[in-house]
């Protein structure tokens, strides 16, 4: 484990390259932010234009960033910077280590050319579980920004708040539980509050205040779910909040915890792919077996039987679907089938097994016309998103690492992360001086 002095060290480092850069921030174009997991609302899509459709390992890749460390989480992009976590000294590929060692760390770099502004260590609260399965590591969880502060999740070590040159602001427990499988969720933000899914933690979803971390509400009962919860928008300008647990799909008030609803999925297995909305409608998968389902928001008690619109026997068990333009889009994490499903009745307009697509745990994102589906060999397979099964590249950077975060777009380019390695892809950003 790195000592104090080394954790100052690496922060007193990032504000002095902070301020060398500050002034040329300024004068850069702005960079639509990608503030959270999959961006945002959660929904995975992007209006940008000019997104990038070919590249290779040295071609149309504008910059990439060696890491200090490993990890699943996905890169945001907030203004100027890309923020994203990683781990160290405990449970590397290749690397033994012992638990006492392992360190995560929060980082914090320059969206032009990658250059690490700060980076801030955050010492475990161990023990923590022996080994996580598939090599997911100890920091799996994407941050969340509101602009202003940065939020990040590392399970049973807890909950902290970050501002904008790294320093700690608070830090809040949510549980003490670990799982063989790590821990995935993701913050989200809603007014004054961070809500966290603590489901492998304490089997609650939790709500902490912003600005000091105190507990807000609490509500219990949340099992075997992986799922980062979304906002839906209801009627009269109100949201509610929408998670996924094992057999069900439950609506919450965010401001205060109490459940609204609750609708059956049939789906008879813990619950990963986050959910996504439109229009009040909220699209479930999941399950190894497979499976999915539309449900309308904003009821009250049971609504399996009068807000449950369809379901289908497809799904994922893994990676998260997209919606665009009235159809449903994803990729099965093991067989490498794409689907389309259109949005208001749940019919299958495509099921193609795509040539070369191994696991894809990565979540799908949409913007320019095309679909970005990641394999977690350094594949990206780009589709166009319409109702018609089209292949538009298949781009490979693989470097002997896992790709298992979901990619981040902002800016018209793409931000791509492996296991040890940050790519920027697309066109070299332009800086009015």
């Amino acid at each position: 484990m790195f000592p104090p002095r080394a954790s100052v060290l690496f922060v007193l480092v990032g504000w002095i390259l902070f301020a060398q850069v500050s002034h040329r921030l300024a004068a850069e174009d702005k960079v639509p932010d990608w503030p959270q997991f999959r961006g945002p609302g959660g929904q995975g899509r992007s209006t940008d234009t000019g997104l990038p459709e070919r590249w290779t390992a040295t071609k149309n890749i504008a910059w990439t960033a060696d890491l200090s460390g490993v990890g699943s989480s996905s890169p945001i992009v907030v203004g100027q910077r890309v923020y994203l976590t990683c781990d160290l000294g405990y449970g590397v590929p290749g690397e033994p280590g012992n638990m006492e060692q392992l360190v995560r760390r929060v980082v914090c770099l320059w969206v032009k050319d990658g250059t690490v502004l700060w980076q801030v260590d955050v010492e475990p609260k161990l023990p923590e579980h022996g080994w996580t399965r598939e090599g997911h590591g100890y920091s799996s969880s994407t941050l969340a920004s509101d602009g202003n502060w940065l939020y990040a999740f590392f399970g049973k070590s807890g909950v902290y708040a970050f501002d904008e040159l790294g320093r700690r602001k608070w830090r809040s427990e949510v549980g003490s539980k670990t799982d063989d499988w790590g821990s995935a969720t993701s913050p989200v933000l809603f007014g004054n509050l961070v809500i966290v899914n603590a489901s492998v933690e304490s089997e609650a979803l939790v709500a902490l205040d912003k600005k000091s971390g105190k507990l807000v509400w609490r509500l219990r009962g949340i099992k075997e779910s992986w799922n980062t919860p979304i906002l839906v928008d209801v009627e009269e300008g109100k949201q509610e909040l929408v998670l996924a647990i094992r057999g069900s799909v439950l609506g919450f008030n965010p401001e205060t915890g109490e459940q609204l609803w609750r609708c059956g999925t049939d789906i008879g297995w813990y619950m990963v792919p986050s959910l996504v909305a439109q229009d009040g409608v909220v699209y479930c998968i999941g399950g190894r077996s497979g499976g999915g389902l539309a449900v309308r928001a904003g009821g009250r008690g049971d609504v399996t039987e009068s807000h449950r619109l369809w379901t289908i026997d497809k799904g994922s068990n893994v990676s998260s679907p997209v919606l665009h333009d009235g159809y449903l889009y994803w990729m099965h994490e093991s067989r490498g089938v794409a689907y389309c499903v259109e949005a208001k009745s749940g019919k299958v307009v495509y099921e193609q097994r795509v040539d070369g697509a191994d696991q894809v745990y990565a979540s799908a994102v949409a913007g320019d016309g095309k679909l970005y589906y990641v394999t977690r060999s350094g594949q990206t397979f780009v589709l166009a998103s319409k109702p018609e099964f089209e292949l538009l590249a298949r781009n490979d950077v693989r470097d002997r690492n896992y790709f298992n975060a979901s990619p981040a777009i902002a800016g018209g380019q793409l931000f791509l992360r492996s296991d040890r390695t940050l790519y920027c892809i697309g066109q070299r950003r332009r800086v009015t001086e």
